[in-house]
C-alpha cells in the first residue's frame, strides 16, 4: 500500500471519528477542515467518498453532513459482538481487589434480575451472591440500579403493581420509592442496607448503553455492620469502574 493511500484512509477515519466526537449530529466542510487541519477540497474529496459508500449523508438544503446508514451499521454490528460478563469481568477483579469486597454484575431480565458473576475478595467474612436467582427490581441496591435508570413509562407501569417485600428493609411504598429512585439517578448509583438479604449492605450502578439504558448493573456488597462505613469509597470506585464500561458501550455523559 502507497504512502498516499495510507494518508487517504488515515483522513477518512479522521473525518469519522471526528463526527462521533462532534457532539452535534450535523457537522459542515467548513468546521471538519478547521478541526481536523485539512484543506476544504480534502475535506470534500474524503466526503465524497464515504457518501458513496452510505457511511455519510448530505442534507441537500442545509449542506451539512451527517453519519450514514453504514456507518449505523457499522456500530450495531459492534454493539452485537459484545459480551457484557467478559467486558465487566477485568472490572470486577479490580474493584474487589480496590475494596477488599465483593463484586458483583446483574443483568435484567423482564421485571427481574439476576447475578452472572461475582469476584469475592480473600478476606474471612465476604458476602457471595447467587447466580442465575432472579429478584424483583425494587429490593436491593442493583435492582433499584436498573429500575431508576429505566424509562419512566416502565418505572411507572413497574411500581404499578403491589410491591413483596423480601426482608422487613424492603421499600414497598411506590412514592416513598419514586424519591429514592430520584436520588438515585441524581447520584449515579443506588445504596441498600439489609433491603434483600438481612446483614447484607452494597452499593450498585448501571453500565449504561448508546441509549443511556442500562444494559447491566455492578455492585460492591459486604455485611452491613462493616460495609456502611466504607460505603462512599466503595461507591467512587464503583462509578470510575461503571463509567468506564459505559463508555464502552456507546454511552456518554
Amino acid at each position: 500500500m502507497s504512502s498516499q493511500t495510507v494518508a487517504t484512509v488515515e483522513r477518512a477515519a479522521d473525518v469519522l471519528v471526528r463526527f462521533a466526537e462532534a457532539g452535534t449530529s450535523t457537522l459542515g466542510v467548513t468546521e471538519l477542515a478547521d478541526s481536523l487541519g485539512m484543506s476544504k477540497a480534502a475535506v470534500h474529496r474524503v466526503l465524497a467518498s464515504l457518501r458513496s459508500r452510505g457511511l455519510v449523508e448530505l442534507d441537500e438544503d442545509s449542506r451539512r453532513y451527517s453519519l450514514g446508514l453504514t456507518a449505523m451499521r457499522l456500530g450495531l454490528a459492534y454493539l452485537d459482538r459484545i459480551d457484557i460478563r467478559r467486558l465487566a469481568a477485568p472490572e470486577l477483579a479490580g474493584l474487589s481487589a480496590r475494596t477488599t469486597e465483593t463484586a458483583t454484575l446483574s443483568i435484567r431480565t423482564g421485571l427481574s434480575r439476576v447475578y452472572i458473576d461475582q469476584v469475592k475478595p480473600p478476606r474471612e467474612v465476604i458476602m457471595a451472591v447467587s447466580l442465575g436467582v432472579p429478584y424483583p427490581l425494587h429490593a436491593g441496591g442493583s435492582s433499584k440500579a436498573f429500575l431508576a435508570f429505566l424509562p419512566e413509562v416502565e418505572i411507572d407501569s413497574y411500581l404499578s403493581a403491589p410491591l413483596d417485600p423480601l426482608t422487613p428493609a424492603t421499600v414497598t411504598d411506590p412514592e416513598r420509592l419514586r424519591t429514592e429512585l430520584a436520588l438515585i439517578r441524581r447520584r449515579g448509583y443506588a445504596m441498600s442496607i439489609s433491603e434483600r438479604q438481612r446483614g447484607a449492605a452494597s452499593v450498585a450502578a448501571p453500565i449504561l448503553d448508546h441509549h443511556s439504558l442500562p444494559a447491566a448493573v455492578i455492585s460492591v456488597c459486604g455485611p452491613a455492620e462493616r460495609f456502611v462505613g466504607e460505603a462512599d469509597v466503595c461507591a467512587a470506585a464503583l462509578l470510575e469502574a461503571t463509567d468506564r464500561l459505559s463508555a464502552r458501550l456507546g454511552h456518554r455523559a
